[in-house]
Order: C-alpha cells, then sequence, then structure tokens
C-alpha cells in the first residue's frame, strides 16, 4: 500500500469502529484488495482503499482482474483529493470507475460507508 493509503488505512479504523478489519499483505498475490473484513450479522467481504490522485482512481490490471472475477460482497473505498470525499463503490463497477463512466456509489462519507458495511449481507 503506499504512502497516502497508509495513512487512508489509519483514518479507516478511526471512522469505522464496528467493523473487524485485517489489512491483507499482498504482495505475494498480486490484485488482492487491501482489507479483509468482518461484520456483525458474519458476513466477510473485501475493501480495496484508494486515494484519489489527479481527479482520477488508478487500478493496476490485477486489482482489476480480481473484482470482475469476484463481483460479490467485494467494495472500494475511495478518498478524493476534497479531505471530506469518502465514497464507497461495489466491485462489480470497477471497470465503470477505470473508465471514468459515470458511477453512483453505494455510500458517501464515514457515517453512511459504516452503516452500509455493517448491513453487507
Amino acid at each position: 500500500m503506499a504512502k497516502d493509503e497508509s495513512k487512508f488505512w489509519q483514518q479507516v479504523k478511526t471512522n469505522i469502529k464496528q467493523i473487524s478489519f485485517t489489512r491483507l499483505e499482498s504482495w505475494a498475490s498480486a490484485g488482492v484488495p487491501d482489507l479483509l473484513c468482518y461484520n456483525e450479522k458474519g458476513k466477510f467481504f473485501t475493501v480495496e482503499l484508494k486515494v484519489e490522485k489527479r481527479k482520477k482512481l488508478t487500478f493496476s490490471p490485477h486489482q482489476i482482474a480480481f473484482h470482475m472475477k469476484h463481483p460479490g460482497n467485494t467494495f472500494i473505498l475511495a478518498k478524493a483529493l476534497d479531505p471530506l470525499a469518502i465514497k464507497l463503490y461495489e466491485g462489480k463497477d470497477i471497470l465503470k470507475l477505470v473508465s471514468r463512466e459515470p458511477c453512483t456509489p453505494v455510500a458517501e462519507s464515514w457515517t453512511k460507508v459504516q452503516e452500509f458495511l455493517v448491513n453487507v449481507t
């Protein structure tokens, strides 16, 4: 994880308390998301952390392939250049994000992201 994403990870831990996070060191398997998550409903899911640079999100081919192969219960948590802009997208929307097509997040703001993840089934 890049330095900006490491800082973002610290913000995630501080702002989303109701989810159990395990940070994955994905050097051994390219494309695997940054976080393995578990909610109080007993559901596992993954979250890829992304920090927007130059008004666009960038993904490796391995990250794109992972989300294409695993479209369910995978998410991308993006932090825009604006410090208050937190957006959660479903992994199945990764091609829209890559091509910069309009893509509606499932949650925006720390509170809404936590509410959404708590209810993943």
